[in-house]
């Protein structure tokens, strides 16, 4: 039995030195609920513990990398919140979920094979190395569309790759950027047609995953240590604020226009 049987959300393949890890609810354009949020949090060591794995590329299945939390989840449980008490809307938590990832010493490439939005634009954007189809669009609409401060890792990677002011300006107004665009302001490093994302992908880990292993995952690890000291700076503050958000009449507002599939009102109270 594989390491990764156990996986519902999540389908990894392994072969050449390289684990693809897919993002696997496709009939949900692979939104973010509270079973992957988990999936996410243990797939990281368990692909540290494989030593057949010496790089990890992420995508999605299907035509979305992912639209990012799960609206219609947060339209249909009492007060509002995605997740169950306790899950990623602790600091504590998510902190935990971002550092994995970037303390996973083995290079990881993002994939982004169609929409990245949200959470899933922050995990993307959390990668090592990022190929983004030509047709795709990256963004963050916590504050946009669901009335939510963008607390879960948009506002420590976002001013990290694009500056402080257009980075406010993109979370603040949800911008969905596309790829030309996102690549201009190195947000992402490469463009590619959306049928052969996969492929360049994979043609940039198989050269790391057959380059100098030690000082490959060495460098990774010291450009990080920038990404985790903002992690520990800002993640729990921005957390914080993003879960006193899920009380306001905004946020409500933006789950029951969702549900009721109507552009929210704001401010109406």
């Amino acid at each position: 039995m594989s390491r990764y049987d156990k996986y519902e959300c999540l389908k990894v393949d392994v072969s050449e030195k390289i684990a693809i890890v897919t993002l696997n609810r496709p009939e949900a354009r692979n939104a973010i609920n509270q079973k992957l949020i988990r999936e996410l949090r243990s797939i990281w060591d368990d692909l540290a513990d494989d030593h057949a794995v010496n790089v990890v590329i992420l995508t999605g299945a299907g035509q979305y990398f992912s639209v990012g939390g799960d609206v219609k989840a947060m339209s249909e449980r009492p007060g509002g919140d995605v997740l169950e008490e306790g899950e990623v809307h602790d600091p504590m938590i998510s902190r935990r979920l971002a550092n994995r990832q970037l303390e996973l010493d083995k290079p990881i490439i993002a994939a982004i094979n169609g929409d990245a939005i949200g959470l899933a634009a922050t995990h993307a954007l959390l990668t090592d190395i990022s190929v983004m189809a030509d047709d795709a669009r990256i963004g963050d609409t916590h504050v946009s569309r669901v009335g939510l401060v963008a607390g879960d890792g948009g506002a420590v990677i976002w001013p990290l790759l694009v500056g402080v002011n257009k980075a406010k300006e993109f979370l603040m107004r949800g911008t969905l950027l596309k790829a030309a665009e996102a690549e201009r302001l190195g947000l992402v490093n490469h463009v590619a047609p959306r049928a052969e994302v996969l492929a360049k992908a994979r043609e940039i880990a198989l050269e790391l995953a057959n380059g100098p292993t030690w000082a490959i995952r060495w460098t990774k690890l010291s450009v990080n240590q920038i990404v985790k000291d903002r992690v520990n700076m800002l993640l729990e503050t921005s957390m914080a604020l993003e879960q006193v958000t899920f009380e306001t009449a905004d946020h409500k507002e933006a789950a029951t226009s969702f549900k009721e599939k109507r552009k929210p009102r704001f401010g109406q109270s």
